[in-house]
């Protein structure tokens, strides 16, 4: 990707951040990707599709296939990862999509009937879509750092994917303690994370760090944003993010919809 490759100077010059958006909006103007949406609009039926700058955000794409498909691979995932350690997702009684974007994933959930499902967002233009064309769903903004304005012991399921992903280490630590609040114990969380996959996009210094199980961040003054890149090696996760939690899955390069990410399930102690 082209950005990629220039990254390191637009940073040096103070220009990275508004290269990345500049990068984001000329991806989503593009002829050949329009004509795509436009006849896969013309056969979409159902909920509503967010516009092309909304799913570039969201999922790197403004293609709606890669979005829909996206969308439908992570709840696979997250079905498959519940299934696994004994949990039906039909059974919940809330549910809280954590970076919820337009609605990627939390759009393959309209038909649990009887689960109160919740969205949050830290992008207001996000969260103000999904409140209009997501009714099933109840949506919430929240702020880069905790609280939320959930009350205690509210969800049995939250899921954040490629949320810690952007978020510096002590963003990531709240927010665990915030999970541990609004989580009935015994609840579920479910994390996507850059793990040993992305061990060849770090330069030299960095996987010198990850291999030795500390944590790797990118761009930490852009937390929230996708600028914002975040590396977990598998022994980070176990001593650091496990404080009030058990892990009870970790599947690498599990998280499908979320290309390569490593798919971890916790349990509230």
């Amino acid at each position: 990707m082209l950005i990629d490759s220039i990254a390191p100077v637009l940073d040096k010059l103070s220009l990275l951040s508004a290269g990345v958006r500049l990068y984001q909006r000329a991806s989503a103007l593009n002829p050949r990707i329009y004509l795509k949406n436009r006849s896969y609009r013309m056969s979409e039926q159902g909920t509503a599709i967010p516009p092309a700058r909304l799913l570039m955000t969201v999922a790197g794409s403004a293609e709606i296939a890669v979005f829909l498909e996206g969308g439908r691979m992570a709840a696979d995932s997250i079905r498959t990862i519940l299934q696994n350690n004994g949990v039906d997702i039909s059974g919940l009684r809330a549910i809280l999509d954590f970076g919820c974007g337009c609605g990627r994933v939390l759009r393959c959930w309209r038909d649990l009937a009887g689960v109160d499902l919740h969205g949050t967002d830290y992008n207001g233009e996000l969260t103000a879509w999904c409140t209009r064309y997501l009714p099933f769903a109840r949506i919430g903004r929240n702020k880069l750092a905790p609280p939320t304005s959930y009350p205690a012991d509210r969800f049995d399921f939250i899921y954040a994917l490629s949320v810690f992903t952007h978020l510096p280490e002590p963003d990531q630590m709240a927010w665990m303690d915030e999970f541990h609040r609004v989580l009935r114990r015994g609840g579920c969380l479910f994390l996507s994370l850059h793990g040993a996959h992305y061990l060849a996009r770090l330069n030299e210094g960095e996987r010198r760090q990850f291999l030795a199980g500390k944590l790797v961040t990118r761009y930490a003054y852009s937390a929230g944003t996708n600028l914002c890149s975040v590396f977990h090696p598998e022994a980070y996760v176990r001593t650091h993010l496990t404080r009030d939690f058990e892990v009870v899955d970790f599947v690498p390069e599990g998280a499908r919809g979320n290309p390569r990410q490593d798919a971890w399930l916790f349990r509230r102690k």
